[in-house]
């Protein structure tokens, strides 16, 4: 069995959260299960990537301490970390178990809040432990206090190795009626490499300054070449076009330096590229000019342009892929 604690206190030497998650870890290793430990301070730069921890773990312990007011923004994070790149069938077959220790008021409701978001996420819901420490001392020196942390302990163990049912909680019915954007209609590798990018500053900063690189760069060819051309792209997208067998849609390409925006039909063998308006386009997409500029020139795809934010959509995320397996322009790899 393998439990993981995600601890998303700020870590200082007498948080009672701290002494309650050590006996409770002594516990669970004392009855063989394999228990790893995430401190949410240590990973605070890489927190969209902890969902894929997720992966092996048949039970979990949401673990933070209420300084002030909630839960804190760690734990949080970490939370909206799960909703926009956790394996959500994964999610659903894990138990947790919530622990919140307060040093203030409020325990109460950021242990609920917790059991709430789990739920919400889709996952198990267990029977959590929370609580108001003025001074871990006392925590410490009161044995009925760790016999309730240690009997906490067991009953997770309990719950997880049976498989105990729940009752289906009405916020479980909320996944399946927020209306997630579409840019999370991909796959779990893609959503997990979306992850990675979201957490790498470096890689922000790269693309930031590359953005601002090829708009100083293409601003001129504009100047010289004229924004609002009628027919620039159509030739680009007529000579590289290879037809799929019954596929059908229509593209609305708003190009944000022209007036009018690129329809793209294609219906089998057929395409029609030309400037004005689509009354019900399959897809929409918006971009500046120098993105187009570096897809026609095959510098860049329409999904690696999306996944960058280069690239904005409106539609069926499926049917913008497409764009890249029917249109292959030169350079792409």
């Amino acid at each position: 069995m393998n439990i993981n604690i995600y601890y998303g206190g700020r870590g200082i030497i007498d948080d009672p959260t701290l002494y309650v998650l050590n006996k409770m870890q002594e516990v669970l290793e004392e009855l063989r299960v394999n228990v790893t430990r995430y401190n949410l301070f240590e990973s605070k730069n890489t927190i969209a990537t902890l969902p894929q921890t997720l992966k092996d773990a048949d039970g979990i312990i949401l673990a933070t301490t209420v300084e002030w007011y909630g839960i804190g923004g760690y734990m949080q994070q970490f939370l909206d970390a799960c909703w926009l790149f956790g394996d959500k069938e994964k999610i659903s077959k894990i138990y947790m178990c919530p622990v919140v220790m307060a040093t203030t008021n409020g325990e109460r409701e950021a242990k609920l809040g917790l059991s709430t978001a789990w739920e919400i996420l889709g996952g198990l819901p267990c029977s959590g432990l929370c609580g108001y420490i003025e001074n871990t001392i006392t925590l410490e020196m009161n044995e009925q206090y760790v016999n309730i942390i240690e009997r906490k302990a067991e009953n997770l163990y309990r719950t997880i190795n049976q498989k105990v049912p729940s009752f289906p909680s009405s916020n479980q019915v909320v996944k399946q009626k927020v209306s997630i954007p579409q840019s999370n209609t991909l796959t779990q590798q893609e959503t997990e490499e979306w992850s990675h990018f979201v957490s790498d500053d470096n890689y922000v900063q790269r693309q930031k300054e590359d953005i601002q690189e090829l708009s100083n760069l293409f601003r001129g060819m504009m100047e010289h070449e004229g924004a609002d051309s009628v027919e620039e792209y159509l030739a680009d997208f007529e000579r590289v076009f290879k037809p799929q067998a019954g596929f059908s849609a229509e593209y609305s390409i708003n190009i944000e330096e022209k007036p009018q925006n690129l329809i793209i039909n294609v219906k089998g063998p057929k395409l029609e590229c030309k400037y004005g308006t689509a009354e019900q386009p399959t897809v929409e997409v918006q971009m500046n000019r120098s993105t187009m500029e570096d897809i026609v020139n095959g510098r860049m795809t329409f999904q690696r342009a999306f996944m960058s934010g280069l690239m904005k959509m409106k539609g069926d995320f499926r049917i913008l892929r497409t764009l890249d397996q029917i249109f292959i322009f030169e350079g792409e790899k």
